[in-house]
Parts: structure tokens; C-alpha cells; sequence
């Protein structure tokens, strides 16, 4: 079952067009990270798929309705950001108690076991929480519920790195004994890589990929050697990133579809060839310039 279906779907803020044409689905019981840079589009398709926001085009489904103030979308989907607001007059305590009543798959133990072991005051306002307290709460809220749809955008703003590794490893075991469709946003998956399941990667709201994370790691290849060699190699090729190293050395990252006698033939002319990390590629096919920074130094 197809847990969200977009169609061409379009976004446009005034002369901005946040969104742009994107076409992708999500199947139910999978943890999907949606990676992006600053601005990508990220905050408003997960608004659009949360209800909040309405489409300016395109088609969109979520749990097989239109989500736009929809019950039933609301009912079954929980949406974790850093700008979660709980009524003031509440305690944190008080929050736990009465998402235990709203939510149908609550779990009261995870919730509790979680706020005491991260040190969280019962007696606390959440409105004068730090900033990483804030994230931790909300996202005890949001593995607790246990919610058909669960979307995580940015999660864990503010925690330090201990904090987070906990999270991560918490999300990932609460999600093996009770799976559902997850969506964690984030630009940085080098942190979240072992916890999805697939990549959806977006740039200035359209998308770049949308494939498992395996095969995300056999995507591309990197190329190092002397600069006369590699020209001469890469002809036409087309490659995604490219930088130059000392006065004759060149490093580019190529669509990883060498054959064994390609490989074979670089190897002979002293060409390293190097795996390429997941977090490299989406930062390599989401920036403007193929050489990067380099590219401002290059220009004189």
C-alpha cells in the first residue's frame, strides 16, 4: 500500500516556487529520509503531506485522501518539528497524561522510561525548556504515539551528539517491534544512514533521487589521478563533482557504471578509484557548482 502518492505536486509562495513538479510515492511500514540543503522544500512537502499547507498543483494522497484539513489524515499522522507548542498552563507531565488519550497506540512505559531517562522534569513547562530539551520531549511524543504516519522534520535541532545517537537507536528499535511509515528529514544522513530505509533527495523543490540507501551507496565512484589522464578518460562523461588537488591532480565523482575493463584499464594507469560516501553524493548532486567552493578560486 502506497501510504503517500504525489503527482507533479507544486508549491508557490507569492514569486517563490517552493515546490516544483515533484513526483515520488512512499510505501507503508518504511523509514524514508527526505535530505535536502537549507531551503530545499523540505519543511513545506512535509507540511503539504501533514495537512497544514495546501497544494498550488498537482495531485497528492496521503493514507489515500486528500491530507488538507483531513481527519483522518490528522487522526493517523503525528508531525515533530522544533516549533511543537503545547498549552502553557500544562506541565510536562500533564502532556504525557493527555497524549495518552489521544493517541490509539500509545505507549505509556516507552514514554515514561524515555523522559526519565533523559533526565526530563515532570514539573517542567515546556515553553521554558532549552532548545535540545524541546527536541527531546517532542520526539518522546513522537515515538510514544505510535502514529500509522509519524513525520520527523529536523528532529533533533539543539540535542548534542550523545543525545542524538540515543534517539536514533531508540527510533530504530521501537520501529522493528512496531513498524510503520516513517519520514525523517534531515541535510545531514551521514547521521541517519543505518536507520532509513530509502533516500529521497530533493533540490530547490525537485527531485534527485528517490532509491534505497544500498543502492545510494553503489551509486558513484571516485576518480584520482593526473589531470592530462582523466580528460582524456572522461571525454564526455558526464560527472557530478570535481576537484583539483596540487598542479596536476584531478578527483571527480562519475556515475558508477564503469565496466570491468574500464576499471581495469584506469588501474593500469595509476587512476585510484574510491568508493564515495552516501552524505558526499547528495551534497555533490544538490550543489550548483560541479567543483564547489574551488569554482569561486578557479574563476581568475
Amino acid at each position: 500500500m502506497k501510504i503517500v502518492q504525489c503527482n507533479q505536486l507544486t508549491k508557490i509562495f507569492g514569486k517563490h516556487k517552493a515546490l516544483d513538479n515533484l513526483s515520488f510515492s512512499i510505501s507503508e511500514q518504511k523509514i524514508t529520509g527526505l535530505i535536502g540543503r537549507n531551503g530545499a522544500g523540505k519543511t513545506t512537502l512535509l507540511k503539504i503531506l501533514a495537512g497544514f499547507h495546501h497544494k498550488s498543483a498537482g495531485d497528492i494522497k496521503v493514507l489515500g485522501e486528500q491530507p488538507f484539513n483531513n481527519l483522518k489524515v490528522a487522526a493517523n499522522m503525528i508531525f515533530v518539528d522544533d516549533k511543537m507548542t503545547f498549552p502553557a498552563a500544562l506541565r510536562l507531565g500533564d502532556i504525557i497524561e493527555s497524549a495518552s488519550k489521544f493517541y490509539p497506540n500509545w505507549d505509556d512505559g516507552l514514554a515514561i522510561g524515555l523522559f526519565d531517562y533523559f533526565g526530563l522534569n515532570a514539573d517542567q513547562s515546556h515553553q521554558n525548556l532549552s532548545k535540545g530539551m524541546k527536541s527531546t520531549f517532542n520526539l518522546i511524543i513522537g515515538i510514544a504515539s505510535r502514529c500509522p504516519l509519524t513525520i520527523l522534520d529536523e528532529p533533533t535541532t539543539g540535542m548534542d551528539a550523545a543525545v542524538r545517537k540515543d534517539f536514533y537507536r531508540a527510533m530504530l528499535k521501537d520501529y522493528l517491534a512496531h513498524p510503520r511509515t516513517m519520514i525523517l528529514s534531515s541535510h545531514l544522513l551521514n547521521e541517519i544512514e543505518d536507520l532509513i530505509e530509502d533516500v529521497l533527495l530533493i533540490r530547490e523543490g525537485q527531485l534527485c533521487l528517490h532509491m534505497p540507501v544500498d543502492e545510494l551507496k553503489e551509486y558513484a565512484v571516485g576518480l584520482t589521478g593526473s589531470s592530462q589522464q582523466l580528460e582524456v578518460y572522461l571525454g564526455g562523461r558526464d560527472t557530478f563533482y570535481r576537484e583539483t588537488i596540487g598542479t596536476d591532480t584531478t578527483y571527480v565523482v562519475v556515475y558508477n557504471n564503469l565496466t570491468e575493463a574500464e576499471l581495469a584499464k584506469l588501474k593500469s594507469e595509476g587512476i585510484k578509484i574510491s568508493a564515495v560516501s552516501t552524505n558526499d553524493i547528495c551534497v555533490y548532486l544538490t550543489q550548483k557548482n560541479k567543483g564547489g567552493i574551488d569554482d569561486v578560486f578557479n574563476r581568475s
